[in-house]
């Protein structure tokens, strides 16, 4: 079915008069659910209950697949295997420019496979066919690819110590790494979670979202297809309450990564605290500003405040769900942001041309619908939208609000859904307090010609992302991550790598007796005093390494055999020199 907005809406009536569509039956994707298991060492099998669960189609409310149903039995199988295959296994011990190409085998799968892939995520979770096949899948694909490259060149560092040390840290991986992702991305989320966690070294036990179970399955058949050993990679369907708390509790997991909102990253971070005080990244919810400047080119601004809110179904934690204008241009921007919303194009998402599918389930369905009653009796003005949109499934008009006051809940809850909310201001000093009013700072946008402006905002706004003219804009190098109750730690890019490393501090004590020397000579210039050591042992780095400098190692043997032996264990052989009387002795060691 498609839908085109072409309605007229009674302004302040939040009543709509809509056209007559027709309806047709929903297209068949272009793909077969086979994977429904849960996959523990690198088999797919049945939940040890038996159970499973159904995923629905947000089309129609209806049954596309019963899902295995992981439960506390199933973390218990999946998180020994991690940790064998972390302990015992090849991963973490082959070079890391092996670990290297298996990650590019398993990009190249993906990318062969995209139509497969992006079908089963347009299903599962209703998003279009069209945005999951040319925007998330190749971000996707990128992602694994730009922590391919990081893989070798993850390194410590040789640091210098007050005193004859030698010191280095190593940056080693974790351990076993639990990884709980959310339905509104299920496979960017996964890309953000397992990309740098296996380019460390780690192994991984991952719960998927039970509303969106079924394409991190298909991708983790072709990541064994390329290679990953049995055991690395865990995937357990199931519920929150059962198989996140289990995995957050487990006290054989070294580290837990969740994307969610942010009451369940509360009760998450309880879980880990309690159990073995396991290290915990979150990405939590966000109620972002997207503030629109008086020298804004309405037109532009009115297009990318649009994107910044709809975009895939308003479910998004980084959505510009408050947009600020100011007052010299509400009225203009009202009106055009209104006319946008009524050209909005939402019906099925495998049909070409749509902008907008159904919300997730009928529980996101209902708690939308629940927010937009809040808006009108609130006081807000319902400019367009609503309502369900259709008679089948969970659509839900594109809704655009004005007159929004800070304290409605429209405009201080994560609706997570298709709601403009726009709020009026006078100036950035008030546009400043308003926007950083919130317990959430996850992303915010602004909208200016003016460089100073700005500047302004970009450092006043208490948000991990600030956008400038643009908005919603990813990249497999660059970092995401909130402020506030949004979350802490980042993902992606460089920053994202350290979630899943721990550093060891080696300190060598250098045991040598230093007999003299070991200081600069003088305060200028590059003299160094005439240095010698005694006592000094085979395998210190003054009798291994090329010192090039005026430092004498003294060494003490027994036996003409012992000193053959030790002065031939090295990779040099450029020179050597014997002092002895015996002519003998002279020619065996020649």
């Amino acid at each position: 079915m498609l839908y085109v907005c072409t309605y007229y809406s009674g302004r302040g009536t939040g009543i709509s008069k809509f056209s007559t569509a027709a309806l047709e039956e929903p297209i068949t994707p272009p793909v077969k659910v086979e994977l429904t298991k849960l996959l523990i060492n690198g088999q797919f099998v049945d939940a040890a209950s038996g159970k499973t669960f159904p995923t629905l189609d947000p089309r129609t409310g209806q049954l596309i697949a019963n899902v295995a149903e992981g439960d506390i039995e199933d973390v218990n199988r999946a998180v020994p295997a991690a940790r064998k295959a972390f302990d015992e296994g090849p991963w973490p011990r082959m070079t890391a420019y092996q670990r290297s190409k298996i990650l590019l085998r398993f990009a190249d799968l993906v990318e062969k496979h995209t139509d497969e892939i992006a079908a089963l995520e347009a299903w599962d979770n209703g998003k279009p066919y069209e945005q999951a096949a040319s925007v998330e899948i190749p971000l996707f694909v990128r992602l694994f690819r730009y922590y391919a490259g990081w893989a070798d060149k993850i390194h410590g560092l040789t640091l210098q110590a007050d005193g004859p040390h030698h010191v280095q840290t190593l940056h080693e991986p974790i351990g076993v790494a639990g990884q709980i992702i959310p339905w509104n991305f299920p496979l960017l989320m996964y890309s953000w979670k397992v990309g740098p966690a296996l380019a460390c070294g780690n192994t991984v036990v991952l719960k998927t979202a039970e509303q969106t179970p079924l394409s991190a399955l298909y991708v983790s058949k072709l990541f064994h297809e390329a290679g990953l050993p049995p055991g690395v990679l865990n995937i357990v369907s199931g519920y929150g309450p059962r198989v996140g708390a289990a995995l957050a509790s487990h006290m054989d997991v070294d580290k837990l990564a969740f994307t969610g909102s942010t009451n369940t990253g509360q009760i998450v971070l309880g879980l880990a605290a309690k159990s073995n005080l396991k290290p915990v990244t979150l990405e939590l919810g966000g109620k972002s500003p997207f503030i629109v400047c008086e020298d804004a080119n309405v037109d532009e601004a009115v297009d990318l405040a649009h994107d910044a809110l709809f975009f895939n179904q308003g479910q998004c934690c980084c959505a510009g769900s408050r947009t600020f204008v100011h007052e010299r241009v509400y009225d203009q921007f009202v009106e055009k942001a209104k006319a946008r919303a009524l050209k909005r194009v939402v019906g099925d998402p495998f049909r070409k041309g749509v902008e907008q599918g159904p919300q997730v389930d009928s529980k996101q369905f209902d708690k939308i619908l629940k927010y937009i009653r809040s808006g009108v009796d609130g006081g807000a003005t319902l400019e367009t939208g609503g309502q369900r949109f259709g008679s089948n499934g969970y659509y839900i008009q594109p809704t655009v609000f004005s007159n929004v006051q800070d304290d409605m809940l429209i405009a201080t809850d994560e609706i997570f859904g298709p709601v403009q909310t726009i709020l009026k201001f006078k100036d950035i000093n008030e546009v400043i307090r308003r926007a950083n009013a919130t317990h959430f700072g996850l992303a915010a946008g602004v909208f200016t010609q003016n460089l100073d402006t700005a500047n302004t905002l970009t450092r006043a706004l208490k948000a991990g992302t600030v956008w400038i003219n643009c908005f919603d804009v990813f990249d497999a190098a660059i970092p995401l991550g909130g402020y506030k109750m949004s979350g802490h730690g980042r993902e992606k890019g460089i920053y994202s790598l350290s979630n899943y490393l721990q550093v060891k501090a080696i300190w060598v004590d250098g045991g040598a007796t230093l007999e003299t020397g070991g200081q600069r000579f003088g305060s200028n210039g590059y003299y160094i005093q005439p240095t010698v050591f005694s006592n000094v042992q085979d395998d210190m780095l003054i009798a291994t390494n090329e010192i090039f400098g005026p430092v004498q190692t003294i060494l003490k043997f027994k036996d003409i055999n012992e000193v053959i032996r030790r002065a031939n264990a090295t990779h040099f052989g450029l020179a050597a020199g014997v002092f002895t009387q015996n002519l003998d002795t002279a020619n065996t060691l020649t």
